[in-house]
């Protein structure tokens, strides 16, 4: 899809072409200028469209497929000047032959004593532009053209049932031509489309992860949110994609042809930054259980028996901590042959809710009856719940306005400044006694919620180590 005006000096065809016109759709009866629009379908396209129609019996509904489409669309140049800056700068802009087209064909109209919005089709002139299907795999896009064309000159759509793919398609279609104020205002006004839910699948061994079509229709709505301006929509869905991952943020991802539709890489750093927020957090959460096997593998005595205190009991936690964290596939083994990165799963769909939720099913193991409290349960739960109450900050998701005004200041990823600076983070009673992480969103956690998930160490257990004597160089943090 061409998303800038032709130069003077480009190489087109005719804009008023001779021989048989196409068919001319009145978007306004006294229209002073047409647009001639060639749609453009890859086979992927049409073999896309006829299996949805086959599938939902909708052949009646709409037209089948072609591999190219031509209509015309008879409109007025001053409102498309008034509600586009794309085809303000196109069809006034004397450096383009568009522009002069136009005040030649007015000229001539002129000199005949006929008024534009009076004359007829042939004697108007004729804007050619063209329009293929890579970024939004729409096949039926001349019908979003002619009611993006019925916005603009606030004419209601002839589309009956607003279906995802249908505003996805009117949204980027706004977005090339510099529209999205008026069409945002109509979509969420008048239009009002159902949004699919995007619920996850039991698909793989009973574990619930985002299937590729509810991704598919996660990624829409990110990207119709973010272009037509409905910041608490976009709120929600950053958020469910970090929660849920992507089948195209994983370290063993192929590239996929198939997915080149501008919604699998979203615009405006908005790709980049949401796999990084999700990797921060997957990061923080497996530095968890990295902290404790830390612990119980050093010299550090962990059993608190006082002066039953055992080295077994430490050797027996480690043991139990480790089978529960390989069974569950929070760990894997790897050793220095080749073939053992294989048994490393894939964990760009691990749902995080999920994650959190196999991590508090620890066992309370004891070496025997008299050893409590000695093992990983009673010490992660804590963590776990604060971990917990930060995912519940409005600072997860990426906030609309933030990130278009201020996206230096809203941004996760650090500058070239920042990646050498180390942001260490220190665990407290204090912090996870704080009452206001009982509840979502509570005064304080945004900004807590970043120093977390963005630092560069995590110190765990910080005040256990130094009552034993070890010093902690992490600094103190409060929500105070």
């Amino acid at each position: 899809m061409d998303d800038s005006p032709r130069a003077p000096d480009a190489d087109a065809p005719e804009p008023n072409p001779t021989g048989t016109l196409p068919e001319v759709v009145n978007i306004v009866e006294d229209g002073d200028i047409i647009l001639d629009v060639i749609f453009e379908n890859s086979k992927d396209t049409i073999r896309s469209a006829r299996a949805t129609q086959s599938r939902l019996a909708s052949r009646e509904l709409q037209p089948a497929p072609k591999r190219k489409a031509r209509l015309a669309f008879r409109v007025n140049l001053k409102v498309l000047k008034s509600q586009s800056k794309y085809f303000e700068k196109l069809l006034t802009d004397g450096r383009f032959k568009e522009a002069k087209d136009i005040t030649g064909a007015f000229a001539a109209l002129s000199l005949k004593n006929v008024k534009p919005e009076a004359a007829d089709v042939k004697d108007l002139p004729w804007i050619e532009i063209r329009d293929d299907d890579q970024a939004t795999h729409y096949a039926h896009r001349e019908g979003a053209f002619a009611d993006l064309m019925r916005i603009l000159h606030e004419k209601e759509v002839t589309t009956k049932q607003a279906a995802l793919s249908f505003v996805t398609t009117l949204a980027v279609l706004a977005d090339r031509f510099d529209c999205t104020v008026p069409v945002s205002k109509y979509v969420i006004n008048t239009l009002k489309p159902k949004w699919p839910a995007t619920n996850r699948n039991l698909i793989r061994d009973e574990v619930p992860v985002m299937s590729r079509n509810n991704e598919d229709v996660l990624r829409q709505k990110i990207l119709v949110s973010w272009l037509l301006s409905h910041p608490t929509r976009f709120q929600a869905v950053t958020k469910e994609i970090i929660m849920n991952g992507s089948c195209k943020w994983g370290s063993f991802a192929e590239d996929d042809e198939a997915s080149d539709a501008t919604w699998w890489y979203l615009q405006d750093g908005l790709e980049q930054e949401l796999q990084y927020r999700r990797q921060c957090i997957l990061n923080t959460i497996a530095s968890v259980q990295r902290h404790f096997l830390t612990l119980y593998t050093s010299r550090a005595r962990q059993c608190k028996l006082g002066y039953d205190s055992s080295a077994a009991c430490d050797s027996y936690q480690l043991g139990e901590m480790f089978k529960f964290l390989a069974n569950k596939n929070l760990m894997f083994l790897v050793d220095f042959s080749p073939g053992s990165l294989d048994s490393i799963a894939d964990t760009s769909l691990l749902q995080i809710d999920s994650l959190l939720s196999t991590l508090r099913q620890c066992p309370s193991y004891q070496i025997d009856k008299n050893h409590t409290n000695c093992g990983l349960r009673t010490r992660i739960l804590p963590i776990l719940d604060f971990i917990h109450s930060l995912l519940s900050a409005n600072f997860i998701p990426i906030n609309r306005n933030a990130w278009k005004n201020h996206r230096s200041v809203a941004a996760w990823m650090p500058s070239d400044a920042e990646n050498k600076k180390e942001k260490p983070f220190r665990f407290t009673r204090s912090i996870a006694g704080d009452q206001r992480l009982r509840f979502e969103n509570g005064l304080g956690t945004e900004g807590l919620a970043k120093h977390v998930f963005t630092a560069t160490s995590w110190d765990w257990t910080a005040e256990d180590q130094a009552q034993d004597g070890l010093s902690s160089t992490t600094p103190r943090w409060s929500l105070r």
